[in-house]
């Protein structure tokens, strides 16, 4: 999954564990239980990677529907002032709209490794 650059430290550090996403209903969302790079770059083959999550839930939620407590999984944000503030610098000064539904990943970082099939199972 791509990420901003300033994400990929928040991923390692735990305290980004879910990103929403202005996705639209043909893109291809992750399965739950898939081990994914997170990554600030296209195309990253997993020589090159050293962040991957697991995917722990995807789901719909309208903006206005989100708490401080969401914003703050989403990283290093105290409220959702400061999360629509990160949200704008992402999707644009006039991309925040309550009502608009954007696709919810619950994730975990899972290491700078891909996990082997042994270690997913454990």
């Amino acid at each position: 999954m791509l990420f901003k650059d300033y994400h990929i430290p928040m991923i390692r550090s735990g305290s980004k564990t879910v990103t929403r996403r202005e996705w639209d209903e043909n893109y291809g969302r992750p399965n739950v239980g898939s081990v994914q790079i997170a990554s600030d770059e296209m195309f990253t083959s997993d020589e090159e990677a050293d962040c991957y999550i697991r995917i722990l839930d995807v789901y719909d939620q309208p903006l206005g529907e989100m708490t401080d407590e969401d914003a703050r999984k989403e990283g290093d944000y105290e409220d959702m002032d400061e999360f629509r503030e990160g949200y704008a610098k992402v999707y644009g000064e006039d991309a925040w709209d309550p009502e608009k539904v954007v696709a919810v990943v619950e994730f975990e970082y899972v290491g700078r490794e891909r996990p082997t099939e042994e270690e997913m199972v454990a």
